[in-house]
């Protein structure tokens, strides 16, 4: 038994080895992992949703797609909003202001998951279109609403944010009532590739 764990122990060590100096090739270009216990890269961005009420189809960002046997798809349903699904095409902004120029687009949806608590569930992407960022960011994860901060996972991305991980920070820095809601969205990536 101890003959076979040195040989085990030596080909689990060469696995780390490869895994820490991992290399790609994307689009022809040599791509290498960042890694440390610091974020490769930390950007802060505002979203700006403006849900469909059944009178602002002109201003609104998204709209509920489906809704509990008690609800309908202009209102919100009960007091947690629990079954209401919604999609959304929000202007992704650098500061809090709705009319600042986007620097891209947050899509994806939400919906309502418990009854007894307002809390969401998201899965959405940051899409760009500036000329500072390229590509996209991917999120997955529980929203509990009533807390200050919450934190959801960065699953990957595309272009300057190919197969980027990491943790995004919400914080929902404006409401009016049902209809509007700003996210500060605090990005951490600790996975970043980079030119090599």
């Amino acid at each position: 038994m101890a003959g076979v764990a040195k040989p085990l122990s030596a080909v689990l060590l060469c696995s780390l080895l490869l895994l820490s100096t991992s290399t790609a090739m994307i689009h022809g270009k040599k791509m290498r992992l960042a890694s440390s216990n610091r974020p490769c890269k930390r950007l802060v961005f505002y979203f700006h949703d403006i849900i469909y009420n059944g009178k602002n189809a002109k201003n609104a960002t998204s709209a509920i797609v489906g809704a509990p046997a008690w609800g309908n798809r202009t209102i919100l349903a009960g007091q947690s909003h629990f079954g209401d699904l919604a999609v959304f095409d929000d202007p992704v902004t650098l500061d809090n202001n709705l009319h600042s120029t986007p620097v891209g687009r947050a899509q994806g949806f939400y919906f309502y998951d418990r009854k007894d608590v307002f809390t969401a569930w998201l899965g959405f992407s940051f899409v760009f279109n500036s000329t500072e960022h390229r590509g996209s960011i991917n999120f997955a994860g529980a929203d509990p609403l009533m807390n200050k901060t919450r934190d959801i996972s960065v699953i990957g991305g595309t272009g300057d944010f190919f197969m980027s991980r990491g943790i995004a920070t919400l914080m929902t820095d404006a409401f009016e009532g049902e209809v509007y809601f700003r996210l500060r969205v605090d990005i951490k990536l600790y996975e970043c590739w980079k030119k090599a």
